[in-house]
């Protein structure tokens, strides 16, 4: 029982060096000794556990594609009230355990391929029944176009991981730190909630009904 754990324990070891390593250079940028250097194990256990750089590469694939799906699956957990605090609780919490993975992922996206087509696929059916869930659970309204609402609010997730460090230069603070996201999360929840335009003023009509028709538009 110990061997088996210590066995695990050394296979996650290489697969967290490996995916550090990947987000800095690229796969194609790392061999599998510079990987056994980082984990401080051999080259040979690496192989021992994932049989070649490639098979390595795919586990690091699946862990990411999991941690994603996992993510997004506790938002149909989280209720509407104090909901962008414990969405931003959730994910500095899930990317401190793993801090590799934004790197990767970003990497991974932004190379394109096949396995960022698989890695988009998977969150996206992730999403989508993840809006189910909050349709179904009436936090959120149902959708006109599900399959487009699901895309589009992917976009805008994975566009953070992706424009971290101009977004971080532009607002004056990481969107993907423990105080950038709770920002972030509070300006999403805004505008997910609320939205962006304001009600049209039928001519002649009250400040007074404005705002009623405003707050009525945001429910």
């Amino acid at each position: 029982m110990r061997i088996a754990a210590e066995d695990l324990k050394a296979a996650a070891l290489i697969r967290d060096a490996a995916m550090r390593l990947f987000a800095e250079r690229g796969a194609a940028g790392v061999t599998v000794r510079q990987i056994a250097a980082a984990a401080g194990v051999s080259a040979g256990l690496v192989m021992h556990h994932y049989g070649s750089k490639k098979g390595l590469q795919d586990a690091v694939d699946r862990r990411a594609v999991a941690f994603f799906e996992e993510m997004i699956g506790e938002l149909g957990r989280i209720g509407e009230e104090d909901g962008s605090a414990s969405l931003a609780e959730m994910l500095v919490d899930r990317m401190e355990s793993e801090p590799a993975m934004t790197g990767y992922v970003r990497r991974l996206l932004a190379e394109g391929g096949q396995t960022a087509d698989v890695l988009f696929g998977s969150l996206f059916e992730a999403t989508a029944a993840g809006m189910r869930s909050l349709v179904a659970a009436g936090i959120a309204r149902p959708a006109a176009d599900e399959p487009v609402r699901a895309a589009f609010l992917l976009a805008n997730d994975l566009a953070v991981v992706l424009l971290r460090g101009p977004i971080a230069r532009a607002t004056g603070t990481d969107p993907l730190s423990r105080d950038g996201l709770a920002r972030w999360s509070a300006a999403v929840m805004d505008v997910y909630a609320g939205g962006v335009f304001a009600v049209p003023a039928a001519p002649g009509m009250p400040a007074s009904d404005q705002r009623s028709a405003r707050e009525e538009q945001s429910q």
